[in-house]
């Protein structure tokens, strides 16, 4: 299995702060000329690479002089701010040295929801990879406001995959991969070495959301991994810290947890609506409108929906859940939250006398939906 490894031509590579860091010091640029060493051995052999990095606000706080990570947004954007340009320089330095051309690119959540935008970015990297550029990605921390907190590149990461149509997403981290159960907790606890990325069982692995292994940690790594698989995406969760972890990983040598997809790529259009939209509303769906979607390749009903909760307008991204609350699909409703609610378990045949209008006949049209399991 870890052969698609060695044949894989395009890849992300999403470095975390712990891995770059000196304690207390900002960057550590001997650690980083190593990672600039691995990358630029991958792009001579004719890999076409992505770098997705932290580590702009440890850099910041370093530079600054603060005793400590600042806890206030503002404060945490001119943290980023600042340590953006030491985290460039050093990346900058570093692939110079082996004739690498690099190029920054900065990211919001706006920019990845806006459709244009996003085939904006899409074609922008695009471009570099084509003309021999590698380009380093991080969030634009310096104007995000929620986006600021611990594990956040990880999902970033696989939303670049995505947007670049990745054969691998590589997660470097602290921790030697996946485990079946906390090792820090557990002397028995076995490294999960394959899995499939869509396999339930694998979440409950990595920590309930909120704990002190889920949160931030391994939970966002298998989160981004099951992001990926969408598209096709073979994942890698890998310790960093592991001696040419990248060339080996890429040799196809048994290193950290490979989360595998059995899923064929979506099409451009039903990506976007999955990887990049937030969804305004949610929508329990009884049990057979689970089944059309899934199985039958069939639209949104009314007359399937049981509850309405948020407030969104005609055309915004909502999510269908089943009635144990487990996300089923995503697409883009027809209808606006108050007149949802007055149509909900209702046919389409009644929509004249309850809305005194007669709109589209599905809730959501399956064009405008992507389907999640």
């Amino acid at each position: 299995m870890r052969e698609r490894l060695r044949t894989a031509t395009r890849c992300v590579v999403k470095v975390g702060s712990s891995l770059l860091t000196a304690d207390g010091k900002g960057l550590d640029h001997a650690i980083i000329n190593q990672w600039t060493a691995q990358i630029a051995a991958l792009k001579a052999d004719n890999r076409e690479v992505v770098l997705v990095s932290s580590g702009s606000i440890a850099e910041g706080v370093a530079r600054l002089k603060l005793s400590k990570r600042p806890t206030r947004v503002n404060e945490l954007q001119a943290a980023a701010a600042v340590g953006q340009m030491g985290l460039i320089r050093a990346y900058e330095t570093g692939f110079e040295r082996f004739n690498t051309l690099t190029a920054q690119i900065l990211l919001t959540h706006d920019d990845l929801s806006d459709r244009r935008r996003y085939l904006n970015a899409r074609a922008t990297l695009t471009t570099l990879l084509n003309r021999g550029v590698l380009p380093i990605v991080n969030e634009n921390d310096t104007v995000t406001t929620d986006e600021i907190k611990l594990g956040d590149n990880d999902t970033l990461g696989a939303q670049v995959a995505n947007l670049i149509d990745a054969d691998v997403l590589i997660l470097l981290t602290d921790q030697a991969g996946l485990f079946d159960k906390d090792p820090r907790h557990n002397s028995d606890a076995k490294l999960l070495e394959r899995a499939n990325a869509s396999d339930t069982r694998i979440l409950s692995a990595a920590g309930p959301a909120g704990s002190s292994l889920g949160s931030g940690g391994m939970r966002t790594k298998v989160l981004a991994a099951e992001r990926a698989a969408r598209n096709g995406a073979t994942t890698v969760i890998a310790d960093g810290r592991e001696p040419d972890v990248l060339l080996r990983i890429f040799a196809g040598e048994t290193i950290g947890t490979m989360l595998t997809s059995d899923q064929k790529p979506q099409d451009a259009k039903k990506r976007w609506l999955a990887d990049h939209l937030r969804a305004k509303g949610t929508l329990t769906i009884d049990d057979g409108a689970c089944d059309v979607l899934r199985n039958r390749g069939s639209s949104l009903l009314a007359v399937g929906v049981k509850s309405c909760t948020g407030e969104f307008s005609r055309g915004e991204l909502v999510s269908c859940v089943s009635a144990d609350g487990r996300e089923i699909a995503r697409g883009l409703v027809n209808y606006n939250s108050a007149d949802t609610r007055k149509i909900m378990g209702s046919s389409s045949e009644q929509f004249d006398t309850l809305l005194g209008y007669s709109g589209e006949p599905e809730l959501i049209h399956r064009d405008n939906m992507i389907v999640l399991q």
